[in-house]
């Protein structure tokens, strides 16, 4: 199937502009270290108990920077650590920022039944809104694990009272990725006002390049993000979704020998450069939250 012949209909909609320049999304998937999939087979589930957490202080750095600059962005929140960092929820929601689910645990949604994954919706929901006192609206998949073979998973979301979300990477990658999905913001159900607004992704020589952040962020050169966002915001006319991770700003994080090279490279290369980057990131271009970016419910 080739691009532009998905069922999906794509979102129409007026992108914000300020000061001329068209207005991004900035995302922070709020999780710990030990959490992530690179480090799955090294650290188990069971464990994450007794490992030191490090998530409050680098979630705290990250909100220092942001406040610095003027950024209000989005929060993919994992319930653990809410329930284990409510104040740090608070402070988040205090700062403008938006707060949105990122599920309870970190379960993949295409390793999960249909009721599994629906409790975990409702259940992280809950646990935000609890906490924070404000509506979580918002939803992205654990290492975007919403593709062809989980569709329903859409369902889920509608069901749960959802109103967007972020689970989609229009790439191919060995353990995630949708690449015949649309690049930008489409309603993955027929009759339903449910959105999802996929990874940013830059197409060039017919094949989409990510540049949405992520581990190719700390990879490769800064320069090449910078030119793949505005050519998108460019030559597009659509606002681009960037996201990472706490941990990818913390290069003093404990260091887990037991990985293979390419689970050690991927999340550990440099750690040291991302906050010097972010920062570069957030003066070239224009940044809100994900909600004020693509409005849910509104356009067609």
């Amino acid at each position: 199937m080739a691009e532009g012949a998905t069922p999906f209909r794509t979102k129409t909609f007026e992108p914000l502009s300020r000061d001329g320049r068209l207005v991004n999304a900035m995302t922070v998937d709020v999780e710990d270290y030990f959490q992530v999939q690179a480090l799955a087979g090294a650290i188990r589930r069971e464990d994450w108990e007794s490992q030191p957490r490090r998530v409050e202080t680098n979630t705290d750095r990250i909100l220092e920077l942001f406040d610095g600059h003027g950024v209000k962005a989005t929060f993919f929140t994992l319930g653990w650590i809410a329930e284990r960092h409510p104040a740090l929820i608070r402070r988040i929601v205090d700062g403008g920022h938006e707060l949105a689910s990122h599920g309870c645990e970190h379960r993949r949604a295409d390793e999960q039944s249909a009721v599994s994954f629906r409790e975990d919706l409702r259940r992280s929901k809950r646990t935000l809104e609890n906490i924070a006192g404000v509506a979580v609206r918002g939803y992205r998949a654990p290492t975007f694990s919403i593709g062809d073979d989980n569709l329903w998973a859409f369902e889920a979301l509608a069901a749960e009272g959802y109103a967007y979300s972020s689970s989609v990477y229009p790439v191919r990658r060995d353990y995630y990725g949708m690449p015949l999905a649309p690049r930008f913001a489409f309603f993955p159900i027929d009759g339903h006002r449910l959105e999802e607004y996929p990874i940013t992704t830059a197409r060039l020589a017919r094949r989409n390049l990510p540049c949405g952040g992520g581990g190719f962020f700390r990879l490769l050169p800064y320069a090449l993000s910078r030119f793949a966002i505005a050519r998108v915001n460019q030559m597009d006319r659509q606002p681009a979704i960037f996201y990472f991770h706490p941990w990818e700003a913390d290069p003093r994080q404990p260091r887990v020998t037991s990985l293979g090279f390419k689970s050690r490279f991927r999340h550990y290369v440099n750690l040291d450069k991302t906050m010097g980057r972010l920062g570069r990131l957030i003066d070239d271009f224009a940044w809100d939250r994900m909600d004020t970016v693509f409005r849910p419910g509104i356009g067609a």
